[in-house]
């Protein structure tokens, strides 16, 4: 048994190999293609490359104010191109050109690849002997999540980003707890909202401590291990009651404090520079203000709905769904009324998503929500089955405090953003996927061949339909 599975972890680890090769091949011939197109820095590229440029040039006093990030993605740039500049004895303009950024992020996209099948074997490693390719195709699917891969051939901060997240939360699972907390700090200078999942990875390591606390206390009261919580009025204040008792336990916070002081250090320095700053933000403050917009959850989970649709619809879920609306009407009326509620009250729109043509989410909200000015409360339903197959999906497996962990570092990463920007559905999409359980081998290749689609269709508009503004004689081209 031993040879037979040690052979297997070979035989898998050559298709992983093979697959990585297949993967950096074709995205190095994408990333040639985009580079012949679009040669000079787009969108938001016009900030990034001249401040990276800045860098390699060594003033890094110097500082453009339209740039709303840390200087993460610059430093990691220069800190992978000097020594292959001193190496190859390059000069001149290649040094720091457009093309030469653009490939970092290319190279961030198979850590990314790698990270992704380290997590999943991490989280998945029961019955190892049998899941291979099933663990493989999760990795290589998630890597070509169309958001993400899209934006690995052009100089953004978000595979970059994604990558330090993933590793943050790898060394997590690994109880690597300082390896973590340091790892957590590079993808907060890529992107300060990543503060959120190094939380998200300290609340991970706080929900084990309450299971294990939960436990405990149901095998004295009943004399039998009962670790779950009932879901019913009951068991809401029983959760409640616990949760109080947790967190003014001087024992408990003693001993969470032990176990996440990496974390802590994490939080208070970027507590610290929040002072100092002034904000979260460093830079066009004014485009980039926070808000109460209760409605970027239900994008995400319409978003989450969609793309994880492959390997989450099924005829007992949805039988599942039709029994829960069945047994308990009112409790889905309250919450349509409270969507409602919310999307009347706390809806905001940002100029930018009305007036730049350029964004697919321009035209998401063209095309659904300005269609009618009743169009957004008619999605509520559509809202609400998103939410409870979310729920349905992520909790089979995961305890319930893991789950409220993830709740809440959810709602802090999408609610405050006034923006409607896919992008920023990256990494909770991300983590939310590599919980789910693994999917059948027929079911994960029909989500690669989802992720193969509209990788195609949003690479070939990109390149190919392009438009001209009628004011300027630039050329336009749409993407995420």
């Amino acid at each position: 048994m031993l040879a037979s599975l040690t052979s297997m972890e070979i035989f898998e680890g050559y298709i992983f190999t093979a697959l990585c090769s297949t993967n950096f091949l074709i995205s190095c011939l994408l990333f040639s293609q985009i580079t012949r197109e679009q040669r000079e820095p787009y969108m938001d590229e016009i900030f990034h490359v001249p401040q990276a440029q800045k860098f390699c040039e060594g003033k890094f006093h110097e500082w453009d104010p339209m740039i709303t990030t840390l200087p993460g993605l610059y430093l990691a740039s220069v800190g992978l191109i000097k020594p292959v500049v001193w190496l190859a004895d390059l000069t001149g303009k290649v040094v720091c050109s457009a093309a030469m950024l653009r490939f970092i992020n290319t190279l961030f996209n198979c850590g990314n690849l790698y990270l992704l099948y380290l997590i999943v074997c991490k989280l998945h490693i029961k019955d190892k002997s049998r899941s291979a390719w099933r663990r493989v195709l999760t990795a290589l699917s998630l890597s070509t999540f169309p958001v993400l891969y899209f934006f690995s051939f052009l100089y953004y901060t978000d595979a970059g980003s994604t990558f330090f997240t993933l590793f943050t939360y790898l060394m997590t699972l690994y109880g690597s707890h300082k390896a973590a907390a340091t790892l957590g700090v590079c993808a907060i200078l890529f992107r300060q909202t990543n503060v959120v999942w190094v939380g998200f990875c300290a609340g991970t390591v706080v929900a084990q401590r309450m299971d294990e606390t939960w436990a405990a206390e149901q095998t004295k009261k009943r004399d039998q291990r009962v670790p779950a919580v009932p879901f019913s009025l009951l068991g809401a204040k029983q959760l409640a009651r616990f949760l109080w008792e947790f967190a003014t336990a001087p024992a408990h916070l003693a001993a969470v404090a032990v176990a996440t002081w990496p974390y802590l250090l994490v939080a208070l320095g970027f507590a610290g520079f929040v002072a100092w700053n002034g904000g979260i933000v460093v830079g066009d403050r004014s485009s980039h203000e926070a808000c109460l917009n209760f409605p970027q959850l239900f994008y995400f989970l319409s978003f989450a709905w969609l793309f994880a649709l492959p390997v989450t619809l099924c005829h007992q879920r949805a039988l599942r769904f039709l029994q829960s609306l069945r047994r308990r009407p009112l409790l889905y009326l309250a919450l349509s009324a409270a969507g409602l509620l919310l999307v009347w009250k706390f809806t905001h729109v940002h100029r930018y998503l009305l007036a730049d043509n350029r964004h697919f989410p321009f035209y998401v909200w063209q095309r659904v929500y300005q269609r009618h000015q009743l169009a957004r409360y008619f999605l509520v339903p559509g809202y609400v089955l998103a939410a409870w197959t979310f729920a349905d999906t992520l909790l089979r497996g995961r305890s319930l405090f893991w789950t409220l962990a993830f709740a809440v570092c959810l709602l802090a990463s999408t609610v405050p953003q006034k923006l409607l920007e896919f992008r920023y559905f990256i990494t909770p999409y991300l983590l939310y996927r590599l919980h789910l359980p693994l999917a059948s081998t027929h079911r994960l290749l029909l989500e690669l061949a989802l992720y193969a689609a509209v990788n195609a269709a949003t690479l070939y508009v990109f390149l190919h339909r392009t438009f001209q503004w009628p004011d300027s004689t630039a050329v336009q081209r749409f993407m995420w």
